[in-house]
């Protein structure tokens, strides 16, 4: 079923179209969840959560954008919500120092991603949004400019900045870490 039928289906209650979107765009959902919290148990959480608020709000979908279009943006809501969640439970300067008393050697695959996952977490919003989704779900700047809602020049700026400023915190660390 395409997604037009398939949106038809499920906002007349059909349980089987349900499950049918659920099948289609569930990895999509975890892909680009666990792109910003860095963890598959949260991205999990948060797959569930978008799905509820996509069968809650079906009715109003009214097809401005694509089906992919409009859960990548009820994906990125939910997902930048649990990380203001999270970081009101813990102090961004812990995380780090905990990160360097785990390890002995930096250069750990599992360290490096939490490293890495901590930068881009402290990226600006629309920075985040953009370089996440080009870099984890490699989606193209006109997928982004269509999910963000801005031109493609503006996202292809937000991407070269994230890029920027991640070589810079994470030249930051490196120097820390050497010390």
């Amino acid at each position: 079923m395409n997604d037009h039928d398939l949106i038809k289906a499920v906002k007349k209650g059909d349980e089987k179209a349900f499950h049918e979107l659920v099948e289609n765009y569930q990895q999509m959902i975890i892909g680009t969840a666990l792109g910003f919290v860095g963890n598959l148990d949260d991205a999990h959480d948060i797959t569930q959560d978008v799905f509820i608020e996509i069968y809650r709000s079906i009715n109003s979908f009214r097809a401005d954008s694509s089906l992919s279009t409009w859960i990548y943006r009820i994906t990125i809501t939910r997902s930048l919500n649990h990380i203001r969640r999270e970081k009101r439970h813990k102090d961004q300067i812990v995380v780090e120092t905990d990160i360097r008393e785990e390890t002995s050697d930096p250069l750990e695959d599992a360290d490096r991603k939490k490293i890495l996952h901590l930068a881009i977490s402290s990226l600006p919003k629309n920075q985040q949004i953009a370089f996440t989704l080009h870099n984890y779900e490699d989606l193209s700047y006109k997928q982004i400019a269509q999910i963000m809602q801005r031109s493609i020049s503006s996202v292809e700026s937000l991407i070269f900045r994230a890029r920027k400023n991640l070589q810079k915190k994470l030249w930051e660390w490196y120097k820390n870490s050497r010390v």
